[in-house]
């Protein structure tokens, strides 16, 4: 019997390939979305006095104020939905572009946004204003989904937890960039408020310059390819030459795990048992996320007395459970369903992002002062879901997560299930 070699133990810290890559990824994806979350309020004055200027001018009859509020309640809403339809081909486009092609491909998006949204002012067209919110909101509705698939898939094993805080780090770091940048000494004043909102355009011009000196997800270049070299070229940079041996194995392991499966659309996992708990996981998290209070901050007001307060209670969100949904998407899906889970979490975040925006003023209205008791009643039972359902994740590969959730998605088959992948585990090892 041949004597294997011992493997070297992981190291704790990511080499600065690693470390690089994942900051470029969140350039173009937390920090675009929250950035772009952020700016929209500095200007809310300058934008109404736009909309009544341009009305006037082009009928010549002033703009009835119950207009005027829809059409900012349109500017300020378009970008939920842009960030929907975004969520929803963010997956595609990962799968036929790759996980790196996607996210530079969107920047183009963000671009396109970029310059709709400066030369609304100078043409007098607020309706390219409407349009250049759809557009960045789709460019951050796909760079929320791709980004945690990248990370997911880039990330060893015991560093996933910590990547995921860079993606927070990101988050808080774009929309503290927005309110500083859009601070009237800044871009927030009347004459420069076009700026401000094209300014979106630097983080993409950032990620088209930094992303393509990186290399592509590994596991998408071997599972989803076949690109077995061009898989082991991207995990030495990644993971450096002594490293990468032990991350190759377990992407084999799971490509033979999954044997030929191809990726799987997003109806398809509604219907697939083996994911049940999984989809339900994505979806209680997402919504607890999203209606957990956070955005009731982004979409209310707030005096700079005060302003402080609410970025440092965002800012402990971000660092503490903000950061953990994304990455857990990306954890407890093998790869044939991961883009499509992303998608389907994507969706569930927009569409909950813009509820609370819609129902917030209501809550406020009606509780008053104890407005914040239903997300604390909401908290609550989402902790308790996560301590009763979720397993634990922690230095475990995407196979092993995966068994866990087979006692739950299949009750007394999951020995059975176990059984086979063992049997299907030994079979590829002893070959």
């Amino acid at each position: 019997m041949e004597s294997q070699p011992l493997l070297s133990a992981p190291s704790k810290f990511p080499s600065w390939t690693l470390f690089l890559a994942v900051c470029s990824v969140g350039i173009g994806g937390t920090f675009q979305y929250g950035y772009n979350v952020s700016i929209i309020n500095a200007p809310t004055q300058h934008i109404h006095k736009f909309l009544n200027e341009t009305w006037a001018s082009r009928y010549h009859v002033e703009l009835n104020p119950n207009l005027l509020t829809f059409l900012w309640s349109v500017i300020a809403s378009i970008f939920s939905l842009g960030g929907l339809c975004g969520a929803l081909i963010g997956g595609s486009m990962a799968i036929q572009l790759g996980r790196k092609g996607a996210l530079l491909m969107n920047n183009i998006i963000a671009i396109l946004a970029a310059i709709l949204m400066g030369i609304s002012f100078p043409t007098g067209l607020f309706e390219l204003l409407i349009v250049g919110r759809f557009l960045i909101g789709i460019n951050s509705g796909v760079g929320l989904c791709v980004q945690p698939l990248y990370l997911g898939e880039v990330a060893p094993k015991h560093l996933r937890g910590g990547m995921a805080m860079g993606s927070s780090i990101f988050l808080t770091g774009g929309i503290l960039t927005g309110q500083i940048v859009g601070l009237r000494e800044l871009l927030g004043a009347e004459a420069y408020w076009p700026l401000l909102l094209s300014s979106s355009c630097v983080p993409a011009f950032a990620q088209l310059l930094f992303l393509p000196w990186f290399p592509e997800s590994p596991r998408y270049l071997l599972i989803d390819r076949g690109d077995e070299l061009s898989c082991a070229k991207a995990l030495k940079r990644l993971h450096g030459s002594s490293q990468y041996q032990r991350e190759m194995e377990d992407i084999q392991r799971e490509c033979f795990a999954l044997d030929g499966e191809k990726p799987k659309k997003p109806w398809q996992l509604f219907t697939d048992r083996a994911v049940r708990w999984q989809l339900v996981t994505v979806v209680v998290m997402t919504m607890g996320q999203q209606l957990s209070g956070i955005n009731a901050d982004l979409h209310s007001w707030v005096p700079y007395v005060s302003m402080m307060s609410v970025f440092a209670f965002i800012l402990s969100f971000g660092l503490g459970p903000g950061g953990i949904t994304n990455t857990l998407t990306a954890e407890i899906f093998v790869q044939s369903s991961r883009p499509a889970a992303c998608m389907i979490g994507g969706a569930v975040s927009w569409i909950s992002f813009f509820t609370i925006g819609m129902l917030f003023p209501f809550i406020v209205k009606g509780l008053k002062q104890y407005c914040f008791v239903v997300f604390l009643l909401e908290c609550s039972a989402v902790a308790a879901f996560i301590f009763l359902v979720i397993p634990e994740t922690k230095n475990k590969s995407f196979l092993e997560i995966k068994k866990e959730f087979h006692k739950l998605n299949f009750g007394r088959r999951s020995k059975e299930k176990e059984t086979e992948l063992n049997e299907r585990s030994q079979l590829h090892n002893e070959y």
